[in-house]
């Protein structure tokens, strides 16, 4: 039996600075670095371009990527399940059966969303609570953003493009390493009795 492993991340865009906004930083920080939190509260802040992203691997490679829009509530995850994850396992599957695995997001656990996947006989993976490091899509995120690191896009469309260009390199190799890493996840978490372990 195959698995799919699922989540969402945030991508951020990191800006560019010059010499000269450099300086200017160093010398608001050093204005600044006596003040309190009270004092620094009125502060105004310049967010940079983010965006939300939903995308699912298997040990055949990736599936197609959904950018949200809004909050992920329970009906708009079931959205992407139905337009966006259903797609992705036919392309990976095919036929062949397969679990499905999420983590324990509101969304994800929500009754509406339970009933979906009753609906469409697809059995969903038994998940522990705060489990990141037993998640390996946490790792493919990151492999993601590391491919990222250098980018610079502009605004949240160049930004959406350029994670679909990093997506696109993601090999079936690198997905099969990480989803077969399961095991050794599995003993490091019984190792630690249930702590964080290093993945």
């Amino acid at each position: 039996i195959c698995k799919t492993w699922v989540s969402a991340v945030a991508f951020l865009v990191k800006p560019l600075l010059n010499n000269r906004q450099r300086q200017k930083r160093l010398a608001w920080a050093k204005d600044k670095k006596d003040w309190t939190a009270a004092d620094l509260e009125e502060e105004n802040v310049k967010f940079p371009q983010s965006v939300m992203v939903w995308g699912a691997m298997s040990s055949a490679g990736v599936g197609p990527l959904c950018f949200l829009r809004s909050k992920v509530n329970a009906a708009v995850y079931q959205d992407v399940l139905e337009h966006f994850m259903l797609p992705a396992a036919d392309q990976l599957y095919g036929d062949a059966d397969f679990i499905f695995q999420q983590d324990l997001a509101p969304a994800h656990s929500a009754k509406a969303t339970s009933t979906w996947f009753k609906d469409h006989g697809l059995p969903v993976l038994n998940w522990a609570a705060n489990s990141p490091d037993l998640n390996p899509i946490e790792n493919l995120w990151g492999i993601v953003k590391r491919k990222m690191r250098y980018a610079r896009p502009n605004n949240a469309e160049e930004l959406k493009a350029t994670i679909r260009a990093t997506w696109a390199l993601i090999t079936p190799e690198q997905c099969h390493r990480l989803i077969d890493s399961m095991a050794c996840r599995i003993a490091a978490v019984i190792q630690a009795k249930g702590a964080p372990t290093k993945y």
